[in-house]
């Protein structure tokens, strides 16, 4: 298993990572990997882990989640180390995180939370923030019982950089009124979306969406297909905000390729539906681009994980090409023709150094065929128009001028193809 490089830094919170092993049933996923995920997102965060611990739970307690021993242990532990953060591996409950602070005297922190926090850094956009603080309130909104929630939390720091530090005070009826409204400013933002997949549908331009698991590479590659400039860096969740680039193939056609926000496993229901609006570029693609790290000790999982997030979006069985990223990073590649032919449309590549990307570009053009259609059409002389289109959207064999007609040879997209007949 790759090591994470924990940066040290003297204002780093001090972080206990608690990992959750439930014994119930054979997971998918093993305590190296929850382990190594984990540590990469309090690096993210900018948390320094100092102490983890791994602890199997046969049956979850009701309390605390594991059993009270366990709980003074950690106490204990933050004690001895100083610790600032606890965080655990798995989601609690309202009343088991109020119930562990309560005993180990340390802020307490999940799994949601921490992911809800590096959105939180990493969000640029006016929409980007808005599905942010959607997604970190109706987390919020459940844990407003007992005695309170402390919501100056919402302040700084690993699990709380909040909506802002405005609503440090806010009771549950104002929760629920911004939760309204931000629902509602977002299916403004959709709308918006859905008319421009409209238009750019009637100009028929094909549609390709990049998804992956986090830090596949997906940006990376959409930076050496267009030149987009979308920032990147080694890291969990760098993009959250969804961008868009028109790109031309070598047979001159045109397409538009959405970057999205990577996807994890296990990712959490009431984050899917708060980046509806970004997500739903993924939906309305007419080809994926399944970007995947190869590089990755774990990639079968990661690459499954990914399927499973698909099928909740309903786009598992959309047109998709596998994307092998990160070749470069590779000592042995002779496996990876094997690999590749257990998938209908595959391709190796590295996004960072250029390799093989015209053998992509070469896929994504073999891709479109079964979305073209060859036209042989006798069109008005006044219809210039259409030539015009022609050229824009698909590659012209021939044109030939007649008095009163033109007659166009060529290959367009199917959603075009009725207006030469019309």
């Amino acid at each position: 298993m790759k090591n994470v490089m924990i940066e040290n830094r003297e204002d780093a919170e001090k972080v206990l990572l608690v990992i959750i092993n439930f014994k119930k049933g054979k997971a998918r996923w093993n305590v190296d990997e929850d382990l190594n995920e984990m540590r990469e997102l309090i690096v993210a965060c900018g948390g320094e882990v100092v102490e983890q611990v791994v602890y199997p739970v046969a049956k979850p307690t009701a309390g605390y989640l594991i059993s009270e021993s366990r709980v003074k242990d950690i106490a204990d532990l933050c004690r001895a180390k100083t610790i600032d953060t606890v965080i655990f591996s798995h989601d609690l409950k309202g009343s088991q995180q109020r119930n562990l602070e309560d005993v180990i005297k340390t802020k307490i922190i999940d799994r949601t939370q921490l992911i809800l926090d590096i959105f939180a850094k990493h969000a640029s956009s006016k929409e980007g923030k808005m599905q942010v603080e959607l997604a970190q309130l109706e987390y919020l909104l459940p844990r407003l019982v007992g005695k309170g929630i402390e919501l100056s939390r919402l302040g700084g720091g690993i699990g709380t950089l909040g909506p802002g530090e405005t609503k440090l005070e806010v009771d549950r009826r104002r929760i629920s009124q911004r939760i309204v409204k931000l629902k509602r400013n977002l299916n403004e933002v959709a709308s918006q979306r859905a008319l421009k997949r409209k238009q750019r549908k009637n100009k028929g331009v094909p549609a390709f969406s990049l998804v992956g698991y986090t830090n596949a590479g997906k940006s990376t590659l959409l930076n050496a297909l267009t030149q987009a400039g979308q920032v990147t860096r080694n890291g969990l969740f760098t993009t959250l905000d969804s961008l868009s680039r028109q790109l031309v193939l070598p047979n001159h056609q045109r397409i538009v390729l959405s970057d999205t926000v990577g996807f994890m496993h296990d990712l959490p229901h009431h984050l899917i539906e708060a980046f509806h609006a970004t997500l739903e570029d993924v939906r309305e693609a007419d080809i994926l681009l399944h970007v995947m790290d190869v590089s990755h000790p774990y990639f079968r999982h990661l690459r499954e994980s990914v399927e499973e997030v698909l099928k909740e979006l309903e786009s598992f069985d959309k047109v998709t090409i596998l994307v092998i990223n990160k070749i470069d990073k590779l000592e042995d590649r002779e496996w990876l023709k094997g690999f590749q032919k257990g998938f209908d449309h595959a391709v190796c590549i590295s996004a960072k150094t250029g390799e093989n990307i015209p053998g992509l570009l070469e896929k994504i053009s073999e891709m479109l065929s079964s979305l073209i259609v060859e036209i042989d059409v006798e069109i008005p002389i006044t219809r210039m128009d259409l030539v015009s289109l022609a050229h824009e959207e698909g590659e012209v064999y021939s044109v030939k001028y007649y008095a009163k007609t033109i007659n166009i040879r060529a290959a367009v997209p199917k959603c075009v193809a009725g207006r030469f007949y019309k």
